[in-house]
């Protein structure tokens, strides 16, 4: 499949490039935009190529998978990035404790409810990981540029299947026009026969015959229907679009092709495609995202070097301060002596002083309580179970499959340009021959009408010779657009702009 899609390519710019004649009389107006498939059911009698496209870019779900790809990818990219910054955390909390309670300004145990606060603020920087943050940013962003590429092969092969459905709508409508010139011819001749039998100049087998030939023809042209509304049906498929619905699309007058030996080599073509594809550039992206990937887990084997910082402070409504009142509330004993008679221990007695005890503020009580620290933090890896070196090796065979896949891709792209340029020689051939076998079967269907005409010949010979020619002219419009097909396939894998002159 990815071989025709490949293919295709060259339609789209063929059509879309070539501004030349309708091949019908039919004009209408084109709608400006198509939004939805709706509104081709509805307003659209007649699409051009670059509308199709449109249409099936917006439908196709590939395309739309492949743009929440690239999204994510950016988001991966973007928080790599971010990542290499230092962080910061603030943590807040309150609380009410009842009962037995621990005292947070002093840790002594308290009998009463507790309304306390607390704040914290920590941060950390990364000094040092081994390169880890530093390659993560340089492997997703290659990541992303593989997506996009991806994606834009993605959007290729959906333009270059509904340029093929495209191409195939018009061969069957020009091959539609050629059975129906053909049943025209037959009954031109039908008529004239009828006259010359009705005056007795000709035998009235001849009528027979044609009415026979006509018939086939009328078979023809019910063939050619079939055809060109499975093409259709196959055309609407490509663009994700409800079948069940009458429209055309807009004939493009393609030129008869000249039969000059094609200048580039299959190795000229090889060299080409290999830089321009978008498939191939998504590959080697892809090898070098890997490479970094094997980096980055080497990084998992060197120390990390990090500076820690915190600002803390704290609030509880235990939190008291006493001021003397200058009241005496009571003695207190401050030590003994002994009685050098009785040798008995005599208390020593003091006064104790009264205060009054009242709350700290809550902004006293955060500014006073308020304290920072700083920290280096060391971090060595010395044995986690053999994990890092298992991320090595993974890392590694992820790198292989990565080179493996780009280089089955160069592969595919010249199995598929070899094939195109044999297919191109091919196309060549037949259509050379197609052209010298429709030139001498309108010369011999020349002869056979007149002398059909002088009644030296019968009917049957007559039909013998239009159905070869019928035949061969539609063979001929197949030969021409595959040939045309054949030849801008090379020109896409050279990147060359699609032009007749």
């Amino acid at each position: 499949m990815q071989v025709v899609w490949k293919q295709i390519q060259v339609i789209t710019t063929l059509f879309l490039t070539t501004g030349m004649s309708e091949l019908y009389a039919q004009n209408t107006t084109q709608p400006s935009a198509v939004t939805s498939p709706s509104d081709v059911v509805n307003t659209a009698s007649r699409l051009n190529l670059q509308q199709c496209i449109e249409i099936a870019q917006q439908n196709n779900i590939l395309i739309r998978q492949g743009k929440l790809t690239v999204v994510n990818t950016d988001l991966q990219v973007r928080q790599a990035r971010l990542n290499q910054l230092p962080t910061a955390v603030f943590q807040g909390n309150q609380s009410i404790n009842g009962g037995r309670s621990i005292n947070p300004q002093s840790n002594e145990f308290v009998q009463q409810t507790i309304n306390s606060s607390s704040f914290q603020l920590n941060t950390s920087a990364t000094l040092f990981n081994g390169g880890v943050l530093r390659s993560t940013v340089k492997q997703n962003e290659l990541s992303l540029q593989a997506s996009q590429q991806e994606l834009n092969a993605t959007q290729n092969n959906v333009s270059l299947t509904v340029a093929q459905n495209y191409l195939n709508v018009l061969t069957g409508t020009e091959q539609f026009a050629i059975a129906q010139r053909q049943a025209d011819v037959t009954r031109a001749q039908l008529e004239r026969t009828q006259r010359l039998v009705n005056a007795g100049s000709a035998p009235e087998a001849n009528l027979y015959e044609l009415r026979a030939t006509l018939a086939s023809n009328e078979v023809d042209i019910v063939n050619a229907q079939n055809t060109l509304d499975l093409a259709k049906v196959a055309l609407l498929q490509a663009m994700n679009v409800p079948i069940n619905q009458e429209f055309n699309v807009e004939p493009i007058n393609v030129p008869d092709p000249g039969l000059d030996p094609y200048t580039a080599t299959v190795q000229q073509l090889y060299d080409a495609a290999s830089t321009n594809l978008p498939e191939v550039k998504g590959a080697d992206l892809r090898v070098k995202s890997a490479n970094l990937g094997v980096q980055v887990a080497k990084g998992g084997l060197y120390p990390t070097l990090s500076l820690n910082g915190n600002l803390s402070t704290l609030y509880s409504s235990a939190a008291n301060i006493s001021t003397p009142n200058g009241q005496v509330v009571g003695q207190t004993t401050v030590g003994f002596i002994t009685d050098p008679v009785t040798g008995a221990q005599i208390p020593v007695t003091a006064p104790v002083p009264g205060y009054d005890r009242s709350g700290i503020s809550y902004g006293s009580q955060l500014s006073n309580n308020f304290s920072q620290s700083l920290s280096l933090f060391l971090r060595v890896p010395i044995f986690q179970g053999n994990l890092s070196r298992n991320r090595i090796t993974t890392a590694k065979i992820q790198q292989q499959n990565a080179e493996l896949t780009a280089l089955n891709t160069r592969l595919t792209l010249r199995q598929q340009i070899e094939t195109a340029y044999t297919n191109m020689r091919a196309g060549a051939n037949r259509y050379r021959a197609t052209q010298a076998q429709v030139a001498s079967l309108e010369r011999a269907f020349q002869m056979a009408e007149s002398r059909l005409n002088a009644g030296a010949i019968n009917a049957t010979d007559y039909s013998i010779a239009k159905t070869n020619l019928d035949r061969a002219r539609a063979s001929l419009v197949q030969a021409k657009y595959d040939y045309v097909f054949r030849t801008k396939i090379l020109d896409y894998y050279q990147n060359k702009p699609i032009s007749f002159n």
